[in-house]
């Protein structure tokens, strides 16, 4: 028989040339648990992902970097999960209702982009990671590392975050207690800590420019969102 993917000849359980099976297996159960754990990445576990960004996210995230990929879960696959699980607990709960509503505002298009980056945290946090990761380019300008390699450096440090927010959101949609702020503070503690301790965790220096980096990134992020929503209206009012 031949390859259905690239029609070479196959003798065996496999195409000889691109790897493609002979004979698909059926799609049930077992299937379907399998693609998740790939996609994953669940041979060391997302739960041990989270345990090591918490405990040495610096050492970790260089050495997935540089030597090793295979410990941790892909970083753009655990912002986008991360953020899922946020997304899922405040609609559960309607923690953001409390805090943010854009049905009585006028309506713009900067409201309108505002509104798509809170129901897509997971591509609006990577869109936003690629703002901060220029001041942190700027500001650790005399490290090895490229504007990519800090991006993947801030989806993993950004799914912590959303980790934080999930987990304080479902405090308070228990509780009834106001906790959002409290955890936006922690987020940026762990984000400043996550960042210097990956370039240099013996000077306070280090995490003192990625506060600045984080903060000085969100708000380009804000106002180049703002900025877009204003040309975009001038251009439909003409």
């Amino acid at each position: 028989m031949n390859c259905n993917n690239c029609n070479t000849r196959v003798n065996h359980n496999y195409c000889p040339n691109c790897g493609q099976p002979a004979k698909l297996k059926r799609i049930d159960g077992h299937f379907i648990q399998h693609e998740i754990e790939h996609v994953l990445h669940f041979d060391k576990g997302i739960l041990y992902t989270i345990k090591e960004l918490l405990i040495r996210p610096g050492q970790n995230i260089k050495e997935f970097i540089s030597e090793n990929r295979n410990k941790l879960v892909k970083p753009i696959i655990f912002i986008i999960v991360t953020s899922l699980v946020y997304t899922l607990i405040v609609n559960f709960f309607h923690i953001e209702d409390g805090y943010v509503k854009y049905e009585n505002t006028k309506t713009t298009s900067a409201t309108l982009i505002f509104k798509w980056i809170q129901e897509h945290y997971g591509y609006s946090n990577i869109i936003m990671g690629i703002f901060i990761a220029l001041w942190t380019k700027i500001f650790f300008r005399k490290y090895k590392y490229n504007i990519f390699e800090i991006l993947i450096l801030l989806c993993f440090v950004m799914g912590i975050e959303m980790l934080i927010f999930a987990l304080f959101a479902a405090i308070e949609g228990i509780t009834k207690i106001q906790l959002m702020q409290i955890s936006t503070i922690i987020a940026l503690v762990y984000s400043s800590w996550a960042i210097g301790q990956f370039f240099d965790k013996a000077k306070v220096i280090s995490y003192v420019k990625a506060s600045f980096a984080y903060i000085l990134g969100m708000i380009m992020f804000t106002f180049t969102t703002i900025a877009i929503g204003i040309i975009i209206d001038m251009i439909y009012k003409n």
